[in-house]
């Protein structure tokens, strides 16, 4: 069975540059004597489209309050040791109108990251996800998606980019109003609205709608590799016959 910390999803940006990181801040050190919840954040990142950004995705479930972004100064680091990641107060953004959130990063060499906040008294910290703008950019590639409308439950159909390391699928479906209809994960390049059988991990909160003829939806896809990072973006309007 695959562990939390290693998704999507999770996944959802103008930023401070790292100038702003005190290196006394460590997550190490900012933890203290608090109770830890390791790989319990939903999170992942992916390079933008259009501009030199990098976005770190997380689901903050209901209760999570001091959502907050730590990185390593490189990637040559060891992940797993929190005195290497500093604390960076990074502007904290809404997507599908707050079910998602994200931080808009502006990262200059690839290097890790930890999502963290508290719950129940607790500090819960994502898995470490590597930052890899660089070496591969994610790819976005709606043209790689194909949707099966001519039925009151559509089926979502993927291919695979040039990566190939790819190791579960985020699956969201939203309507024009970028509300969050369903989110779900399957390790299979398939997806039925809303089917449960091939779904691995079920984020959607409540039991979705039915979906409507002639009315506007959006499929977004992530495809992200065991270290977290997006290999593959896509988003894809469409609407039933």
């Amino acid at each position: 069975m695959f562990r939390l910390g290693f998704l999507i999803v999770i996944c959802l940006f103008l930023g401070c540059s790292t100038d702003g990181i005190n290196n006394e801040d460590t997550l190490e050190s900012l933890l203290g004597e608090r109770e830890i919840v390791l790989d319990n954040v939903i999170a992942c990142a992916a390079s933008n489209e259009n501009d030199n950004l990098v976005s770190v995705f997380l689901y903050p479930r209901d209760g999570a309050v001091n959502i907050q972004y730590f990185e390593t100064e490189n990637n040559l680091v060891d992940k797993n040791d929190f005195n290497n990641y500093s604390f960076v107060d990074y502007s904290l953004f809404d997507i599908f109108n707050g079910y998602l959130k994200k931080f808009e990063v502006d990262a200059q060499a690839e290097k890790w990251v930890i999502v963290a906040f508290e719950e129940d008294g607790k500090t819960h910290l994502s898995n470490p996800i590597h930052l890899k703008h660089r070496s591969k950019p994610t790819e976005y590639l709606p043209q790689n998606t194909s949707i099966d409308t001519s039925l009151n439950m559509p089926v979502f159909s993927w291919d695979d980019g040039l990566y190939d390391d790819t190791k579960i699928y985020f699956q969201i479906v939203s309507n024009a109003q970028d509300n969050l209809l369903s989110g779900t994960y399957t390790f299979e390049r398939m997806f039925t609205y809303y089917e449960l059988g091939n779904v691995v991990l079920n984020i959607t909160k409540n039991a979705p709608p039915s979906l409507m003829n002639n009315t506007n939806y959006s499929f977004t896809l992530m495809g992200v590799s065991e270290d977290n990072w997006v290999n593959q973006f896509s988003v894809v309007d469409f609407e039933l016959k």
